[in-house]
């Protein structure tokens, strides 16, 4: 599915050889603004503070990033109810309001939306393969409702998890992108880097990329079109 108006897509951008910037981050630079709570690290700000996410969104616009990511983090309605939080708004409330923000600050420039979603406590908590799948399909309606560009399963610490996240967002047709946080010996259930890599493929990713567990904890990037 195309992107929307006459932008061209993640895909074509980089078929072309363009170099596609995103932005990001958002959890920790909101919480050091006052935004998000440390902990839960949930993105209730899109709706409770609107002003303050769409300002970092326009910060990043400025920095010259393409691609605006919806602030949906742990926007799973499993994820915002879990530690006990009361909420005010309701998952779907702030999967649209972040929708809305990253696609009214990505007008300004020529940048898409990417809507991602992320790992879940109930994977964690060993609930079913349908199970999880319902948590994304119910941010995914969200993303469909919305028309973002292209989809994102974002840091998947188990690439099972990330398997059933791409295979609910490849439904739409839109291009699927997946990150995995792993190290050397690959994710929390001993799969090597390179079974990862071929799994996600499998799955129907375009795009995939790893933040790597290292032992002083330094994050590295690597990108790889698929």
């Amino acid at each position: 599915m195309a992107p929307v108006g006459s932008k061209r897509g993640v895909l074509e951008r980089l078929d072309a050889g363009e170099v596609v910037i995103g932005d990001g981050g958002f959890v920790f630079a909101l919480e050091k603004r006052g935004y998000v709570k440390a902990g839960p690290w949930t993105p209730e700000a899109a709706a409770e503070h609107p002003e303050a996410v769409r300002q970092l969104h326009r910060e990043f616009l400025r920095a010259g990033s393409n691609v605006m990511q919806t602030f949906t983090f742990y926007a799973s309605d499993d994820k915002l109810e879990n530690r006990g939080n009361k909420l005010t708004f309701t998952g779907q409330q702030i999967n649209e309001a972040a929708c809305d923000l990253a696609r009214e600050v990505a007008n300004e420039g020529d940048a898409l939306v990417a809507g991602g979603v992320s790992q879940t406590p109930s994977y964690l908590s060993c609930k079913s393969e349908d199970e999880v799948k319902k948590i994304f399909k119910k941010q995914l309606d969200v993303f469909i409702k919305k028309n973002v560009d292209f989809l994102i399963a974002e840091y998947f610490e188990h690439v099972e998890e990330a398997e059933w996240a791409v295979q609910v967002l490849k439904a739409t047709g839109k291009p699927v992108a997946a990150t995995l946080c792993i190290g050397p010996e690959g994710d929390m259930h001993g799969v090597s880097p390179g079974e990862c890599a071929v799994r996600l493929v499998k799955a129907g990713v375009s795009l995939t990329h790893t933040h790597t567990h290292t032992q002083d904890s330094v994050c590295e990037f690597h990108a790889i079109l698929i």
